[in-house]
């Protein structure tokens, strides 16, 4: 998966470097309305000496007023912001066309529900310059479109886009207990041209919730050694409309995100223990989740959220079995 940029050279130890410019790359398909609250809050955003940016806005085939919102930015801050039109649907694809398109040192990534904090390029530009970091990630605060239901499982909050790893700095590594994700991230340069464009074959596309990228994107960094760190206070806000927060919309995910899986441990085997090309782990979830399943019907529990989390264990299951041995991509 080879990299190519068209670039001027630039300084290759960025923590040493005064001057950065960061690229903040954005995907977006028909959501102009919520991509003007990401847009204003980029220019909103305190930018600190020594930093410059510019805005990629990628339109990934939208057939509403996505155009026409990104070129009213364009007439006021040309300098600032950047067109670019992807045909092939999914977020990858978007976001590489984003990657190859940008120049900076920094490469950013948001998505186009979220809205940055104020202090964002300033956390980013400082963990760059005063930390060995290579890329870095942060929470994703929720804003809710709807009052959260009473059966929303805590362990599965990620599935609505709500990342909180805690108020500590930590480094993302195999110990940590999540991925970096990619709508909020900040990679140097020098370290996406080494590992390469995000994976095509599990992305999201269409209806099929595949959630994949991002994982096979964040072993990929560890696998070269880089250096990551989670920063409690390089913040988001995440918008979670009303249709995510259903029970079938977390069913679906759940499972696709276990076919992305499934996909992806086809080349990429973990080092656990296998039965029938699943991880056994995935199967004593899923089988503790049917007996605590059985266990709350036949006592009436009232515990919903911890019931539903134990439901979606075998969504996980279904779908990485699925993945591993059924799902075909390019379908």
């Amino acid at each position: 998966m080879e990299l190519r940029f068209s670039r001027k050279e630039h300084p290759s130890d960025i923590p040493g470097a005064i001057d950065l410019r960061m690229d903040v790359v954005i995907p977006t398909y028909n959501r102009h309305v919520l991509l003007r609250k990401t847009l204003n809050s980029l220019l909103k955003a305190h930018i600190p000496n020594g930093l410059s940016i510019r805005i990629i806005v990628v339109d990934n085939n939208s057939t509403d007023e996505t155009r026409n919102v990104v070129e009213e930015y364009l007439n006021e801050h040309r300098n600032i912001f950047k067109y670019v039109f992807e045909m092939k649907q999914g977020r990858s694809s978007a976001l590489n066309a984003g990657i190859t398109s940008s120049s900076g040192d920094l490469v950013g990534m948001i998505d186009d529900d979220e809205e940055v904090d104020v202090h964002w390029f300033e956390r980013a530009y400082a963990a760059f310059t005063e930390n060995d970091a290579d890329f870095i990630g942060g929470p994703y605060l929720p804003q809710w479109g709807a009052p959260p239901p009473a059966w929303l499982p805590s362990d599965y909050l990620g599935v609505i886009g709500w990342i909180d790893g805690g108020d500590k700095i930590v480094r993302f590594d195999r110990e940590y207990p999540g991925i970096l994700m990619g709508g909020n991230a900040v990679i140097k340069r020098s370290v996406l041209e080494k590992v390469g464009l995000y994976l095509t074959s599990v992305s999201r596309t269409g209806k099929r919730l595949l959630a994949g990228e991002d994982e096979d994107m964040y072993r990929r960094l560890l696998a070269i050694g880089a250096r990551g760190l989670y920063l409690p206070d390089l913040i988001i806000y995440h918008y979670i409309p009303p249709e995510r927060l259903t029970k079938k919309y977390f069913r679906r995910w759940c499972f696709w995100r276990g076919v992305s899986r499934g996909v992806i441990d086809r080349d990429q085997k973990s080092s656990v223990a296998y039965l029938s090309g699943v991880p056994r782990w995935l199967y004593g979830r899923a089988a503790r989740g049917i007996l605590n399943l059985t266990k709350d019907t036949l006592h009436r529990g009232k515990n919903f959220a911890k019931s539903f989390s134990d439901e979606l264990a075998i969504w996980d299951l279904a779908g990485f079995f699925y993945g591993k041995h059924f799902y075909r991509t390019g379908i």
